[in-house]
């Protein structure tokens, strides 16, 4: 099991430990790096700041979101950040939720989200193969446009740059079963975005038809503590505000997979809590027990022995989310 660094996205402005972080994680053999975007700052501008100040660590998106950008526009980001970094880039996209892209970028969540993301994913590989122009008759992703608004003088195209790398990997986030099923066919990879090693039924049944080299990379906050519960607290309140507020109370992706997990009845109270304005309450509603699964927090000892279930599953790559350089030391050594 590899290990990676995420470091999410920004909140009010860019946070200036990233690049140390990215080249502490460099000189410590961690094999990736991961930026993310919701409705600030994007995935792909920061991977290019620390593509230009370190020389052999992966760079991924971790996620990209689908509805930001048009398929053909992505394949252009990772391509050019690809020949840019010598061939590290690692392409990880996500349908995010009908909130953000309805409320954000202004256009409908698709009704039939496994064929819009296997149309796009569809139309990257295109791009980076080169093979010949794009041309797809997709439900959600037409190329060229047929649309009834359209001119009709679409012409199909092959991008002018010659991709570096034809299977540069393309991993997606997917939560939905029948959504990581379909990822198991149509990607290089998978992030999840909560994993508990105590729990390989939750995801057993998608991930019946792995085949060799696919990868697995959740995230899992990390902290090396001798106060479990404090070092909890963090893991909470990304939870709460996910369970809570990441999506509408009659369709939440986070708060239905807590539920898939064995948590339904405290994964509605969070969001009863929450959309009703009392969000440190929803925070404190997070059960530990359902924090401490998904995550490392505690003694060096603890987190030795925890690893060590990480390490029996089908996970490939750990993205540790900390900010904490000793923490990243730690996890170094356990893990070599």
């Amino acid at each position: 099991m590899r290990l990676g660094l995420a470091l999410g996205y920004w909140g009010r402005g860019p946070s200036a430990d990233h690049v140390p972080l990215a080249q502490e994680a460099e000189r410590l053999g961690y094999r990736s790096v991961w930026t993310a975007e919701s409705w600030g700052s994007d995935a792909f501008t920061p991977l290019a700041w620390i593509a230009a100040r370190t020389s052999r660590i992966q760079l991924g998106t971790a996620v990209a979101q689908m509805a930001a950008r048009s398929p053909t526009t992505t394949a252009m980001h990772a391509l050019t950040l690809d020949h840019l970094s010598g061939g590290r880039m690692m392409l990880g996209l996500g349908l995010s939720g009908p909130q953000v892209v309805e409320g954000w970028y202004g256009r409908p969540f698709p009704k039939s989200p496994l064929t819009a993301t296997r149309e796009y994913v569809d139309v990257v590989r295109q791009v980076l193969r080169r093979e010949g122009p794009v041309e797809l008759d997709g439900r959600f992703h037409s190329h060229p446009y047929r649309g009834a608004d359209g001119t009709g003088l679409g012409k199909a195209l092959r991008p002018i740059t010659h991709p570096l790398r034809a299977e540069l990997p393309v991993l997606l986030g997917a939560e939905g079963p029948k959504n990581i099923a379909q990822t198991t066919r149509i990607a290089d990879g998978w992030l999840p975005l909560y994993w508990s090693p105590t729990r390989p039924q939750a995801y057993e049944a998608s991930l019946a038809d792995l085949r060799e080299g696919f990868l697995v990379a959740p995230m899992a906050r990390a902290r090396v503590c001798d106060d479990i519960a404090e070092g909890l607290l963090p893991v909470k309140a990304m939870l709460g505000f996910y369970i809570g507020g990441m999506g509408h109370a009659a369709r939440n992706f986070h708060a239905d997979l807590m539920a898939r997990m064995g948590y339904e009845e405290e994964a509605r109270r969070i969001q009863e809590l929450f959309l009703a304005g009392r969000r440190q309450e929803a925070v404190l509603a997070v059960p530990d027990a359902f924090a401490d699964e998904i995550s490392l927090v505690g003694p060096r000892e603890r987190i030795a022995e925890r690893l060590e279930l990480w390490r029996k599953g089908p996970v490939t790559d750990l993205l540790v989310l900390s900010p904490d350089p000793h923490t990243l030391r730690v996890l170094a050594e356990l893990n070599s």
